[in-house]
């Protein structure tokens, strides 16, 4: 599906949209349940020793995203690479750290930048891609990069954490919408927040969210916010 999405520039087909409004249907009663589980503290899962990729093109990523980021994206990113380097050691899945940590400083280079009929992620997509092939990734590698970046906002994505787009997006999807939060431990969250504090990201990514929704209204943010998105945002479970 996201081979289709991404030559259609983000828009969806009727038929792609029936099948990701299902899936997101069926992710509602984990939501809930994971509020639960955070609540009672019961999670135990962590990123230890939480560090990060020290490549060539890692430190390229990194800079390119504090030089074009403004803080409340760099630091969202930085934390979508921690909460998905932690959920995919909870799932066993075995991925590769430099793809995942150059797509999670990428992902949303054109989040906040919306272009008519031009999905963000499709977008940011190709100049994740791009950079990480001019800074020395094999053009596989870069790809992988890119397909990570355009995926990450798909509905359903996030249950493989072992693919690069699906590692990108549970470790989003925590940030964002508190998704599979009851699984972490409480205080490894409180000592992420603290080394990349929020700056007020749900109302930073909300008006995001909605001027994205307005420029593509057949893209998947749009189907996002209109299947409640927003709600689910701000019931996420972080002190703003």
């Amino acid at each position: 599906m996201d081979v289709e999405i991404r030559a259609n520039g983000g828009a969806l087909t009727p038929a792609q949209r029936r099948r990701l409004r299902a899936e997101i249907a069926r992710q509602l009663p984990g939501l809930l349940a994971g509020r639960v589980a955070w609540a009672a503290g019961r999670g135990r899962g962590r990123a230890e020793p939480a560090r990060v990729p020290d490549s060539r093109a890692a430190r390229a990523a990194e800079e390119l995203a504090r030089a074009e980021l403004s803080a409340p994206v760099l630091e969202h990113s930085f934390r979508t690479y921690l909460f998905g380097k932690a959920l995919a050691g909870l799932d066993g899945a075995a991925y590769d750290d430099e793809v995942a940590y150059i797509a999670c400083l990428l992902h949303d280079l054109n989040l906040g930048t919306p272009t008519a009929g031009r999905c963000f992620a499709v977008a940011g997509g190709e100049r994740a891609a791009a950079f990480a092939l001019g800074a020395g990734l094999a053009p596989e590698r870069a790809d992988a990069v890119g397909a990570a970046v355009a995926a990450h906002i798909t509905p359903g994505v996030a249950a493989n954490t072992g693919d690069p787009g699906g590692f990108v997006s549970a470790g989003a999807a925590v940030d964002v919408i508190g998704a599979r939060i009851g699984e972490l431990d409480r205080g490894w969250v409180g000592e992420v927040l603290a080394e990349h504090p929020r700056h007020g990201w749900k109302k930073v990514a909300l008006a995001a969210f909605r001027a994205e929704a307005a420029a593509v209204p057949q893209g998947r943010t749009a189907l996002l916010m209109a299947s409640g998105f927003a709600l689910t945002v701000r019931l996420a479970p972080f002190p703003e």
